[in-house]
């Protein structure tokens, strides 16, 4: 099939509840395959936010490590991560670690850091009996969706992520830097406006205000770009949260998220946000050997609850530096 004809709008397959769909015949060699396509696939996912490629075919790490460095060049190495990761391959890790039975509601990835992912590659090697898809939202239509006073305070400040490390849950300060040495952490930190506080039991606890809304840096159209929701309290199971606060006291929780100012968001508007995140979602069970490609910061992803055993494997490319990166209200007042 020439990748002239990829790009032609009947070769994928558009229905409202799921993300645009690409079908191929198993190419024998997925990543020749994706190379030689290359410039009609990234074509698809610029138009439609996502792109799904089912009949590839992957079957192990070695494969899809090829298609994402066909697709993409160079993949990108993950910093700051929330929860740790086991690697699969260079720049391919394993599914953040998240209970089969609790969602991961939608989110941009790494939307907290100054340089940003700007494409995701999902890979299923096996899939769930029953649920667990890789759901995906456009956040041009979330953003237009949500109420105007409330989308117009958060571009206005941006919003604030607010970590504190420990042994126990979430991802360590050497899975998160890449290190536990000090002088290097606060040297990040520093490099990456991100506020630090050392705290008396030697804990680290982090502070970094962001951009809730950016300019897709290819298209300029507005998107709801942050992990608001995802990263707040109110996200999490009642009873996983009374026990972080129990545990770790209000201000102590592994991570948190606040309005640019540092005010409190309430449950009525994590509630508001991942509502209007469902009314725009697009999902389609995972079959084995699929491939998803995911604009990151013109579309949200998040993960289904699931029975029986599920292997996708993800990597992350192109890093963007949306906006300035930190938050000024110059840059986002529009």
């Amino acid at each position: 099939m020439p990748s002239s004809s990829l790009a032609a709008p009947l070769d994928v397959e558009l229905r409202p509840d799921r993300p645009a769909m690409l079908r191929v015949a198993p190419p024998g060699d997925p990543a020749g395959w994706a190379a030689e396509h290359r410039e009609a696939l990234r074509a698809q996912v610029t138009e439609h936010g996502a792109l799904l490629v089912r009949g590839l075919g992957l079957a192990d790490p070695e494969q899809v490590g090829a298609v994402l460095t066909r697709l993409a060049g160079e993949p990108m190495t993950e910093a700051e991560a929330f929860a740790p990761r086991e690697a699969a391959g260079p720049g391919l890790y394993t599914s953040t670690p998240w209970p089969a039975n609790q969602p991961m509601c939608m989110h941009h990835e790494l939307s907290y850091r100054l340089r940003v992912p700007g494409l995701m590659l999902f890979a299923c090697l096996t899939a769930p009996e029953t649920g667990g898809a890789t759901a995906v939202a456009d956040a041009e239509e979330v953003l237009k969706a949500l109420p105007a006073d409330l989308a117009r305070r958060f571009e206005q400040e941006g919003w604030l992520l607010v970590r504190s490390y420990n042994d126990e849950i979430g991802a360590s300060l050497e899975e998160s830097f890449g290190t536990a040495d000090r002088t290097a952490i606060e040297e990040y930190c520093r490099a990456n406006a991100i506020d630090f506080t050392w705290l008396a039991d030697g804990s680290l606890r982090t502070r970094q205000r962001r951009a809730a809304v950016v300019r897709h840096p290819l298209t300029g159209r507005r998107c709801w770009f942050n992990q608001i929701a995802f990263l707040n309290e109110w996200t999490l199971a009642p009873e996983v949260r009374e026990y972080l606060v129990d545990e770790y006291g209000q201000d102590g929780l592994p991570f948190n998220t606040r309005y640019g100012d540092g005010g409190p968001i309430g449950a009525d508007v994590v509630e508001r946000l991942n509502a209007t995140y469902e009314e725009h979602t697009r999902r389609e069970p995972w079959q084995a050997g699929d491939l998803l490609l995911v604009d990151n910061i013109r579309t949200a992803h998040s993960r289904e609850p699931f029975t029986g055993e599920r292997r996708v494997l993800v990597g992350m490319a192109e890093p963007r530096q949306v906006a300035d990166g930190s938050f000024t209200p110059e840059a986002s007042g529009r």
